[in-house]
């Protein structure tokens, strides 16, 4: 399907959308905004480079502010670091990670230094304090102030381990992911200057502006609008090029309105544009490797394909081109652009790119705090991106969720489970982690559209874009979206499904020819659907309201009266001679124990 109208749709809502830095007089919502520019230089002989970085920050919260704080995420790729710490003490450490950053030489370990930092043309006091640089201000930032902070700084490119570094598995030289020194955020809790550990990021909206200096048989993939293609090359590789004087060239980059700023660089790259029909231009950078160059040209189109999914079905992207680029460790989102692994078979390579890139609407355009929500982000991303492979895929698949389903049923009796709400570095096993925000964070909201009707979650998913993108959304935002658009009450599904381990467990208790009594075996309470089977064999569909709903999902079933769910059991009549009762028939509900779901009458 085409998306005919999405370059003008992407323009209006980056317009619309787009300056929400500042406060929001309707809502009081606020948040911070920053301004880069920077300029690199690469030593691509030792992986090392230096820096300058000029910082325009306006605090636009109501608070003064006499610190701030800054991330150094390649101080964690050194022995004895948290994250080597970490991953050497918990009791299924990441098989990329093990016990590899302990055993790094000094020229294969990653650091950032900060040699100087003002405010304002002033020196500051500042700390590095593992992967946290901590900044004492000379003065407070008052509320509505801007402050200009200049940087200089040295950083080496640690060996690949985690995301970011030189030579990955694959041979690529440099992939350049959360590699320069990255204000923290501040909002409405407070500082977010956490430690870099193994999982993911929270920044502050706003505009970069970089130049990067690197030995001209390079070619520089990643976030942002490239400023000097004559200089680079049409492309980004000629022979004009080749044959230019000197050792180096300065790719320049714009970035508007993004949290983050990305950059991988091969002198192997194969550098192809597909231009979509009224949407971005997108760009795909990988290796030369004759395995896989089919499959790298079969994943241009299909990528145009979920594009156009992803923005029919969440909001329309909203910036002007995309970059599928080789590198990294795995799969890993970016600012308008994703790292992936490369050498796969066709349908990992498209599955890999759909998962990724559905993360640009999920995570990147609606700016969730990673650390905090994580369920919010890789959840609610391979809810969507699940979906659009199942369709443009042609998989078949009944509920392209089915897979997170049995996965949450395995945690949830594993004895392993911790509530979503733990902090994504808390959690005691990887696998727990990885259920959760994957698994069970798909079934929230798989299982939301059995609560409140698919056709509504579809409008929630889509009120909920136009509402937050370009924000930090948090878990009761999406609530808020799928109240406003069922208007059902739903902060209990919220708090159950995210702040409990709570399970769900309903049962059919006996039938007594025509009438059922159901009870209730978990914690957590749900609307039902139940299907009645009569001895004629016609058959009924009913649907049981959850009282504290106020209200029931829209459906061709016959709705029957509430169920309060402090009460155990539930008792309904039917018309006629029962034969069989099932809960649930589509398997919709993450119910734990499907086995007491479906009686036969005596």
């Amino acid at each position: 399907m085409k998306f005919k109208n999405l370059k003008a749709l992407c323009l209006s809502v980056f317009c619309a959308i787009g300056s929400v830095n500042a406060q929001d007089s309707n809502s009081g919502y606020w948040q911070q905004h920053v301004d880069y520019k920077m300029e690199i230089n690469m030593d691509v002989e030792n992986y090392t480079y230096t820096g300058t970085q000029n910082l325009v920050y306006t605090n636009n919260s109501p608070d003064a502010l006499d610190k701030v704080f800054y991330h150094l995420f390649f101080n964690a790729f050194q022995p004895g670091s948290e994250m080597d710490v970490r991953s050497r003490t918990i009791a299924d450490p990441d098989k990329r990670v093990g016990d590899r950053i302990s055993k790094l030489e000094p020229n294969e370990i990653g650091f950032i230094k900060v040699n100087s930092l003002t405010q304002n043309g002033k020196a500051v006091v500042f700390e590095t304090v593992g992967t946290v640089l901590e900044v004492q201000l000379n003065s407070p930032i008052q509320p509505g102030e801007k402050v200009t902070f200049d940087m200089a700084f040295d950083a080496q490119v640690p060996v690949q381990i985690r995301r970011s570094g030189r030579d990955n598995k694959e041979g690529v030289a440099l992939s350049m992911t959360q590699w320069y020194p990255k204000l923290a955020e501040y909002d409405f809790e407070g500082w977010h200057a956490d430690p870099y550990i193994g999982r993911e990021f929270h920044g502050v909206w706003g505009n970069f502006d970089v130049k990067l200096t690197i030995d001209k048989d390079y070619v520089v993939g990643g976030t942002g609008y490239l400023q000097n293609p004559n200089q680079i090359g049409h492309g980004y590789e000629t022979e004009k090029v080749k044959k230019a004087k000197g050792k180096t060239l300065t790719w320049h980059f714009t970035a508007p309105n993004v949290h983050d700023f990305t950059w991988a660089a091969d002198p192997e790259y194969i550098h192809d544009t597909y231009k979509m029909e009224n949407g971005p231009d997108l760009h795909f950078f990988y290796k030369n490797d004759v395995d896989n160059l089919e499959y790298w040209k079969t994943l241009q189109p299909k990528t145009a394909d979920l594009m156009n999914y992803f923005s029919t079905h969440v909001g329309p992207y909203p910036y002007k081109q995309y970059s599928v680029i080789q590198g990294g460790d795995g799969g890993m989102e970016y600012a308008m652009c994703t790292l992936i692994t490369g050498n796969r078979k066709l349908g990992s390579l498209i599955g890999v790119t759909a998962h990724e890139l559905a993360h640009t609407w999920f995570q990147f355009l609606l700016a969730t705090n990673e650390s905090k929500h994580e369920w919010m982000d890789e959840g609610f991303t391979s809810y969507i991106s699940n979906r659009a492979m199942n369709e443009i895929m042609e998989e078949g698949k009944a509920n392209p969720a089915s897979g997170s389903y049995r996965g949450y049923n395995y945690l949830a009796s594993s004895g392993k489970e911790q509530p979503l709400s733990t902090h994504a570095d808390r959690y005691e096993f990887n696998q727990a982690y990885g259920i959760a925000a994957y698994s069970k964070g798909e079934v929230f909201l798989a299982q939301l559209g059995y609560i409140i009707g698919e056709e509504n979650l579809a409008n929630a998913i889509k009120k909920y874009f136009a509402d937050f993108s370009f924000k930090h959304p948090r878990p009761i935002d999406i609530i808020r979206s799928a109240e406003k658009v069922s208007g059902l009450e739903l902060d209990w599904y919220l708090i159950d499904w995210t702040q409990t381990t709570n399970t769900i467990d309903y049962a059919v208790e006996s039938i007594s020819a025509k009438t059922v009594t159901l009870k209730r075996e978990g914690l957590m309470p749900m609307p039902l659907d139940v299907l009645v089977t009569y001895k004629d064999g016609s058959t009924e569909n009913f649907n049981i309201p959850l009282q504290i709903m106020r209200g029931e999902k829209p459906t061709t079933a016959t709705i029957i009266k509430d169920w309060a769910w402090a009460y155990p059991t539930y008792s309904f009549e039917t018309t006629k001679d029962i034969q069989s009762v099932e809960i649930d028939p589509l398997h919709l509900m993450a119910d734990i124990n499907k086995t007491n779901n479906k009686a036969q009458a005596n």
